[in-house]
């Protein structure tokens, strides 16, 4: 067979097409458009979870604590829970976490641990949801990354990133790779490209703390949790937008805007009027090189299992700390008089708890959302949004940062971790309530 022979070619053309939309299609589906199902209306990947949970029934308590274990186990079968300080630190904290789990599952300790607001809500309202979602998000997320969607979406947005965000056309890559995948995903790239030369110092800072945020499985858990899911579409990408015009005001102030800008190896520039074209081919061609289906669902629900194990123990010490500091301690009411005039100025009922909320974000990420459940529905929005937009916190974002090769410090990323809540803060409440009067 000549292998030039368009004919002879147009079979696998086809098939390469198939591969390309039919996966991307199936996950933008799961992902983002909501069916009925039952009287309730949601997006099928929150259906396939909520189901999960009902099958197991009571069973969920003992697979939550099963992953937590498992999480505090891993760095010592790897090896490398004594490789530095923050290891050593988060290693000893995983092991909190599966005491405090055994805790809430037996009802064994102190009283004020058990109160509904702390263990219990913890446990059952985030852990084994998270410890469901990332797992089975995992398996459907390779519909998403793994079949040239992202990167032809990365193709096509290139003009915007330099001239908005000051970093290469490429970093859109991983932009989209932290939404859709998770902050470790974006991050492992970032790395790997710092590594080589393609990023400088000042782009891989702006990559790592402005779009290596949680994905899109973990922002299902903080709708779920701020009873936002009815409007998952307009919180989704109106967080992102938030996300990413908050990113685009906080390069151009220090810290990031002083770190050396200099890389050994330069972006080449895109032919003029061939960038559809070039988008096009891209996505084609990583369509073709990619691996079947059932490898490529393998390996992501791997990586999903290992993140899930990773962080669970870590989210159910650091949560419970947090929990208690922002209910027996100052500490967030102190931080969050930061953000008070800010949220103030909107005319929030919730002003304060909003303020101290968004503080209690530096600890970890869901912080936010835990304690701003009861709270009106604006609240909760701008809630939602700082969780996913402040992108830095101490639980996991900051010691991931601190593993790879990016010369961030830890002062460095709290000076740009208030930058971002703050003009998260200012950017969301009245999104809130814009949201809210769409909504009706």
């Amino acid at each position: 067979m000549n292998r030039l022979d368009p004919l002879a070619r147009q079979p696998a053309a086809a098939a390469t097409l198939l591969k390309l939309f039919l996966p991307s299609a199936l996950g933008i589906l799961i992902f983002f458009i909501p069916i009925e199902i039952s009287g309730k209306r949601t997006i099928p990947l929150d259906h396939m979870v909520t189901g999960a949970r009902a099958l197991l029934g009571e069973a969920s308590g003992l697979y939550a604590l099963a992953l937590i274990v498992a999480g505090a186990a891993y760095p010592l079968v790897r090896g490398y829970w004594n490789r530095n300080l923050t290891e050593r630190i988060f290693t000893v904290l995983k092991m909190a976490g599966v005491v405090a789990a055994v805790m809430a599952l037996t009802g064994w300790g102190p009283a004020f641990l058990h109160e509904p607001d702390m263990l219990p809500f913890l446990f059952d309202k985030l852990v084994i949801p998270v410890g469901l979602i990332v797992p089975i998000g995992a398996i459907f997320l390779a519909l998403l990354i793994s079949y040239g969607l992202l990167e032809l979406i990365g193709v096509l947005v290139q003009p915007v990133m330099r001239p908005i965000w000051r970093t290469p056309g490429r970093s859109a890559i991983d932009a989209v790779a932290s939404f859709v995948g998770s902050y470790s995903i974006g991050l492992l790239i970032t790395n790997r490209v710092y590594q080589a030369g393609q990023y400088s110092a000042r782009e891989a800072a702006i990559i790592a703390t402005g779009f290596s945020t949680v994905s899109a499985t973990f922002m299902i858990i903080v709708a779920k949790t701020l009873d936002l899911m009815a409007v998952w579409n307009l919180y989704f990408w109106l967080t992102l937008l938030i996300t990413f015009i908050v990113t685009a005001v906080t390069v151009r102030l220090p810290p990031l805007s002083r770190m050396d800008d200099s890389a050994a190896d330069g972006e080449p520039q895109a032919v003029p009027g061939k960038r559809l074209t070039t988008a096009w081919q891209t996505g084609l061609e990583v369509a073709e090189k990619a691996p079947s289906l059932h490898r490529s669902v393998a390996l992501n629900f791997k990586e999903g299992l290992v993140m899930a194990i990773s962080i669970l123990p870590s989210i159910m010490s650091v949560g419970l700390l947090g929990l208690l500091a922002a209910k027996y301690t100052p500490l967030f009411e102190w931080l969050g008089w930061l953000f008070y005039p800010i949220v103030a100025m909107w005319g929030v009922a919730d002003a304060a708890a909003l303020a101290q909320a968004s503080a209690a974000g530096l600890a970890e990420m869901f912080l936010p959302a835990l304690l701003m459940a009861e709270a009106e529905f604006a609240a909760r929005f701008a809630a939602g949004v700082v969780s996913v937009s402040a992108v830095l916190f101490f639980s996991a974002s900051i010691p991931c940062i601190l593993s790879t090769s990016i010369p961030l410090s830890v002062g460095r990323m709290l000076v740009v971790w208030f930058i971002r809540v703050s003009l998260s803060l200012l950017l969301a409440v009245p999104t809130g309530y814009l949201v809210q009067t769409l909504a009706g």
